[in-house]
């Protein structure tokens, strides 16, 4: 079973009456306020805009990272007010590629919901054909229950040490990775022992998934194998839930290092590698 549904699929179950909930999970890193407004100028007709920042996070010091892990209290109640009852089927979407999209995904997915991210997100929805809504959709509040999200996190120190025993990929552009540029956080470079491997390099021009082969011939580059150990980092745990959506999709389990660059660049005494070998 795919962990990603089309445009088209999704408006036909839309269409259909399906018991699906879509969220509008639309999120930048450059200007991370902007979501409500770009929720409410267009969205996928009965989308509910769910936060990033305040529900698929939630506020931590420096030493926890940009976007600490929500409390399965925190998840659950925004899932409610996203209208998520039990057995119901949450699609996911943004308007960059999917990145912001993954987030909710590796949480929702850990909590026991029946989650997807639609594939190319708005860009393929509106490419498509279908209309978008510019209402503020306030559903029914759920009833869903979940379980612990955040069951595949590793801690700072479970990412120290899993190169010993597996591949740790970097999934942020390889200058920072390099540690040649650092827009957000303290000190440039990544965790020794880590493999660059961006996560966009799994995308085409369009936002959406390469085919099945060709991503297994990308992470091959680095060492990842179906038999492999796996794990993601980023800047600030969001794109790297991107990556573990894409090993999932193929077949790979994989953890998260919520906490990221983040996390380790603000922890005092983490050791800190440079190049663009991993060290």
């Amino acid at each position: 079973m795919s962990h990603f549904v089309t445009a088209t699929e999704l408006h036909d179950l839309l269409e259909n009456g399906a018991p699906i909930r879509v969220i509008d999970v639309r999120w930048r890193l450059d200007r991370p306020e902007a979501g409500p407004g770009d929720y409410r100028s267009g969205h996928i007709p009965g989308a509910v805009f769910a936060s990033l920042d305040q529900e698929l996070s939630t506020p931590g010091a420096p030493t926890e990272g940009r976007h600490p892990l929500p409390s399965t209290e925190t998840l659950q109640a925004a899932a409610r007010r996203w209208g998520v009852r039990q057995g119901d089927t949450v699609v996911a979407y943004d308007d960059t590629k999917g990145l912001a999209a993954a987030r909710a995904w590796w949480l929702l997915r850990q909590a026991g919901v029946d989650v997807r991210v639609l594939d190319g997100g708005l860009r393929a929805w509106t490419a498509a054909g279908y209309d978008l809504a510019t209402d503020d959709v306030v559903p029914e509040t759920g009833d869903v229950v979940l379980a612990d999200p955040g069951q595949d996190a590793l801690s700072i120190d479970e990412a120290a040490a899993f190169p010993e025993n597996g591949v740790l990929l970097d999934v942020r552009a390889p200058e920072r990775y390099r540690g040649e540029t650092e827009p957000l956080d303290p000190i440039a470079g990544h965790i020794p022992g880590a493999r660059n491997l961006p996560t966009t390099r799994h995308l085409d021009d369009n936002g959406r998934i390469r085919d099945r082969d060709t991503v297994l011939a990308t992470l091959a580059e680095v060492g990842v194998t179906p038999e492999t150990p796996v794990a993601a980092y980023c800047g600030s745990g969001v794109t790297a839930a991107h990556t573990a959506l894409v090993l999932h999709e193929v077949g790979i389990p994989a953890k998260v290092f919520p906490g990221s660059w983040s996390q380790w660049s603000n922890t005092p005494g983490r050791p800190v590698a440079t190049g663009d070998q991993p060290g």
